[in-house]
């Protein structure tokens, strides 16, 4: 079986999502195991993992707690309809959440995945303001360079060529605010930049040209995560929440990367002190174990659906697996291991080191700019000319020759360990990174 695992006999048949799949299936990069800050490589080899898989195993590999979860719950309770019927764990779940989230944010609706989660979010937004009599408020405004998954609606807001560019007009009524890298001002900035909190003002350049009575929410990630680490200036998440209360619109947050202790804090609500009126999570709700979202709102919005005859539905959404009963194992396991562990707010022990040893590379080779913010950081690669990308993806594939695992989105690398990470292996994720940028042309 480990054999047949290891080397599967035709790889033609899996179009891989947002990968080269030819150049991947000439050299392929298999995993066949994990645990704790490592995978297993079908070679046999130990790759340090620097980037939590997808930004989502916040807690580290094949935790033991979640592990059991999932296998007593699938052998108990392995599947109940969230249509007209419940299960108990769900619920117990979305109380411990709940309990967790910022104040205000009372009441979760459970997805799949960080991009149903979004479109979640943005229906939510649209018949919020129709059930409240504000039937005009169709309007969706979000930002360049955001990522919001790969969705009608999350590309729409979303502000990422080439996640757009195929795909029609996508969604009407929907604009952008600018995004808010200005290297020019904030390069090889520790945490959070100083200028830039102005940009927060174009908001009311777009309320003066649509009317703010069109306009139903924003949707922003505090932190930009795939299009490089974008870390917000000081004051433009405090402003954009003063432009939308001014004009009677709904700020929803994406917190699917920063969610769940990724800056140090449980939420970025928490570390930026802003608090939305929707908030997104997903990936580390449930360690990225079972595919799970979570989209928080506010009692006010819940409340405004909950009208009408008792036996008809409030809400007319939602998916076959939402609540599922793995997923809901999965993720109070999950809650328990970063409560046992403090990993949601290790925050202020691990992210000085790691800062530090980040911007220790300031003066490698190629490194234009280094960007950081709890255990996520950034650093930005001078693309080669007439070949955007293809500097980092060549960091990519040498560090992966290595023994580590990076992420890249442009010809920016990005580091997001697991929140277990110690500083030993800081150093030797950096040691890898140093020795790819010297290696790389």
């Amino acid at each position: 079986m480990l054999n047949r695992v290891n080397a599967p006999n035709d790889l033609s048949a899996f179009w891989m999502p947002f990968t080269a799949n030819r150049q991947f299936k000439q050299s392929p990069r298999m995993l066949v195991a994990a645990k704790d800050m490592h995978y297993t490589s079908a070679d046999g080899r130990q790759i340090l993992d620097g980037t939590a898989g997808l930004w989502c195993v916040n807690a580290g590999h094949c935790r033991p707690k979640i592990v059991e979860a999932i296998q007593h719950q699938a052998a108990e309770l392995d599947y109940a309809p969230a249509f007209q019927m419940g299960h108990p764990i769900a619920f117990e779940f979305a109380n411990r959440l709940v309990d967790m989230a910022p104040d205000g944010l009372n009441h979760v609706f459970f997805t799949n995945s960080g991009s149903e989660s979004v479109e979640t979010a943005l229906k939510i937004a649209l018949a919020y303001q129709r059930v409240k009599g504000q039937g005009s408020r169709t309007r969706l405004i979000g930002r360049e360079r955001g990522y919001h998954g790969v969705n009608f609606g999350g590309i729409s807001v979303g502000g990422i060529v080439g996640n757009r560019k195929m795909f029609g007009t996508l969604l009407t009524g929907v604009d952008h605010l600018p995004h808010t890298h200005q290297p020019a001002k904030n390069s090889f900035t520790k945490g959070v930049p100083e200028h830039g909190a102005e940009l927060a003002d174009e908001l009311e350049r777009i309320v003066t040209l649509h009317d703010a009575s069109t306009i139903a929410a924003v949707i922003v990630e505090p932190v930009a995560g795939s299009t490089g680490v974008l870390v917000p200036p000081k004051g433009y998440l405090q402003k954009l929440r003063q432009i939308c209360d001014k004009h009677g619109i709904l700020l929803i947050f994406d917190e699917v990367i920063t969610g769940f202790g990724r800056l140090g804090t449980p939420f970025a609500v928490d570390y930026f002190g802003v608090k939305p009126d929707i908030m997104i999570t997903a990936k580390g709700v449930t360690n990225g174990v079972v595919p799970m979202g979570a989209v928080f709102v506010t009692s006010e919005i819940h409340d405004a659906f909950m009208n009408g005859p008792e036996h008809l539905i409030e809400f007319a959404h939602g998916y076959t697996y939402s609540g599922n009963p793995l997923a809901s194992a999965a993720g109070l396991a999950t809650l328990e291991t970063y409560k046992e562990e403090g990993l949601l707010t290790r925050g202020p022990e691990i992210a000085p080191y790691f800062e530090e040893a980040l911007h220790s590379l300031k003066d490698e080779p190629h490194v234009i700019d280094i960007r950081n913010i709890g255990l996520v950081g950034a650093i930005e690669l001078d693309p080669i000319a007439g070949e955007p990308t293809k500097r980092a993806f060549s960091a990519f594939i040498k560090a992966f020759e290595r023994g580590a695992l990076i992420r890249t989105t442009g010809d920016i690398i990005a580091l997001s360990p697991p929140l277990i990470i110690s500083k030993g292996q800081i150093d030797e994720l950096i040691d890898h990174v140093r020795a790819v940028l010297r290696a790389v042309d």
